[in-house]
């Protein structure tokens, strides 16, 4: 189609001396002539002074033979494509790396997931950065680009002083606690803090603001608190990931970047760029982004925050990795946040482009039948609980059926992850598991069964003897054809505004097609060379469909 967008505008820059350089394509409805359609002739009516039929005719004598075109309703061109030479794109293109591209070919991309926080079991609120950033990963790589991902660390700031604090109040052993005792430990001394400050007292905080200090000042017993909580986190994050099959290539925390942030600080402190207030602390003013809320970047106290760590981070990516993008996958609730530290970034000459992918919440339905952000009695839904949820789901499931604990485990994640593409990552997405596990509907499993149900026809046939179907026309597979020539250009298309949602929704598609196709066309059972040519397309089906679902981290299991 992108030939044939060609064709269109050199047409009318022919005839009409009009540059038009928007044609677009719909798909024509099923009950309508044709299979794509453009509405460019009613479009450029009134600057070509003429009736659209009239135009949409004279832009058809022009294209030449290699499509049929009619000339619908008001105005409309509509262009069917021959099944065989839909057949024949396919073989043409078709190869190991099909659907992938090299537009992004010399550049570099940091993606920055999941960003968990140290001494914090690993909870739901990191599963959509988890899943949203590996799959932006795996869609840069298909275009072309050197993907380095980063799981930037929550190792510092004031959390750390909350955990020493409450750990040594808890009377626990440094060499017993578990990632699950950090965890309520955490939510226990935030409570006492909270409590505290009604009071109006502050000898807790102050506690912890000493604790933190300590840290930056690599005082020995911090750094020994410190050490022991990301020995226990890390092992129990890396668990988690494995899991979910995602993994990051650095774990470079904030605790990293912390002196180096300080000192660029001071840097552009000394240079008036940034600003002392009375109090001691620093902030960046960013008025000619039009924000009129500075950035503040020092604490009063002398202390790194987030914007401190941060800022060292754009400079040492620049420094080290020379990208040309870098991708932060966090919420939405901290668009704000990233719009003052891109600003702040552009102020300073930091060379790569940002982006910013955030996205909505979790969403849980109650008992009273309200939808609300997931949560818990304990302040948080342990990621690992959902994953042990999700594979008892599967095993009540397919009960019965001789899957294997890997297969279990593909099917459960891929259920979960499947589930966050279902609409754009910019709305929240319900956790229902009576939708997201089924087998039926716009969910992960349908499309992995459609796969599986590839393969198995595939192993069916292997033994076959395949003949030459050189002169089959392909009528039967024209709605399969279409769609599998689309798939280059949705993973081209999608890649500038990273639109992740749309590669689930053609994996939907194309799992819908096929089912339409196993119930009217017979395989087995089909003649030699019919039999031939439709194994042949089983075989690329199921490399796309594969590969559609892995670009957002989709497993296929052995069976299901």
């Amino acid at each position: 189609m992108d030939k044939l967008k060609t064709q269109i505008t050199e047409a009318i820059k022919s005839l009409y001396d009009i540059d038009e350089t928007a044609v677009e394509f719909s798909e024509v409805p099923a009950d309508i002539a044709g299979d794509y359609s453009t509405n460019v002739a009613m479009r450029i009516a009134k600057r070509a002074q003429k009736n659209p039929r009239q135009i949409a005719e004279e832009i058809i004598a022009k294209l030449g033979d290699d499509y049929t075109f009619t000339v619908a309703g008001p105005g409309f061109i509509n262009v069917e494509i021959s099944s065989k030479k839909l057949q024949e794109k396919l073989a043409n293109e078709f190869n190991e790396n099909y659907g992938c591209n090299e537009s992004g070919k010399g550049k570099t991309a940091i993606v920055e997931f999941p960003s968990t926080n140290m001494a914090k079991p690993y909870s739901v609120g990191h599963l959509r950065p988890g899943t949203q950033g590996w799959a932006t990963k795996k869609l840069l790589e298909a275009n072309g680009w050197k993907v380095i991902t980063d799981n930037h660390l929550g190792d510092t700031g004031t959390p750390f002083g909350v955990w020493v604090v409450g750990f040594l109040r808890s009377g626990k052993s440094l060499d017993d606690v578990t990632i699950y005792d950090l965890g309520q430990i955490y939510i226990d001394t935030k409570k006492a803090l909270k409590d505290e400050a009604a009071e109006e007292k502050h000898e807790l905080a102050d506690e912890v603001q000493e604790w933190l200090k300590k840290l930056e000042a690599k005082d020995p017993e911090a750094v020994k608190y410190s050490e022991r909580f990301n020995t226990i986190s890390l092992n129990h994050i890396h668990n988690v990931m494995k899991r979910m099959a995602i993994s990051t290539d650095l774990e470079l925390g904030e605790s990293f970047y912390a002196e180096p942030g300080k000192a660029l600080v001071q840097k552009y402190l000394a240079e008036g760029k940034f600003e002392q207030n009375d109090d001691g602390s620093v902030i960046c003013r960013l008025d000619e982004f039009g924000i009129d809320v500075p950035m503040l970047v020092l604490k009063s106290n002398g202390t790194a925050l987030y914007a401190t760590t941060d800022l060292a981070c754009m400079f040492y990516r620049a420094e080290n990795y020379k990208p040309d993008l870098v991708v932060y996958c966090v919420g939405a609730e901290q668009k704000f946040y990233f719009e003052q530290l891109f600003a702040m970034g552009k102020k300073l000459g930091v060379p790569q482009e940002n982006f910013h992918l955030w996205f909505g919440t979790i969403d849980q339905v109650t008992e009273e039948g309200k939808r609300e952000k997931m949560s818990s009695r304990k302040g948080v839904v342990l990621l690992e609980a959902m994953l042990d949820d999700a594979e008892a789901r599967v095993r009540e499931n397919f009960s019965g059926s001789e899957l294997s604990d890997e297969d279990i485990r593909k099917i459960a994640t891929g259920a979960i992850k499947f589930s966050d593409f279902v609409a754009d990552r910019k709305t929240g997405i319900l956790y229902d598991p009576n939708k997201i596990f089924a087998l039926t509907g716009f969910s992960g499993p349908f499309c992995q069964y459609a796969d599986v149900r590839l393969r198995r026809i595939l192993e069916k046939n292997k033994d076959f003897v395949r003949v030459d179907f050189s002169d089959y026309d392909f009528e039967a597979e024209k709605e399969l054809l279409i769609c599998l020539n689309k798939f280059p250009e949705l993973v081209s298309s999608i890649v500038e505004k990273l639109e992740l949602h749309k590669i689930a929704g053609y994996c939907f598609e194309l799992a819908q097609i096929l089912n339409r196709y196993y119930e009217k066309t017979p395989i087995i059972q089909a003649d030699d060379k019919e039999r031939s040519a439709r194994l042949w397309l089983v075989e690329k089906a199921d490399y796309v469909l594969a590969k559609a679902l892995d670009l957002l981290g989709v497993e296929i299991p052995e069976k299901m």
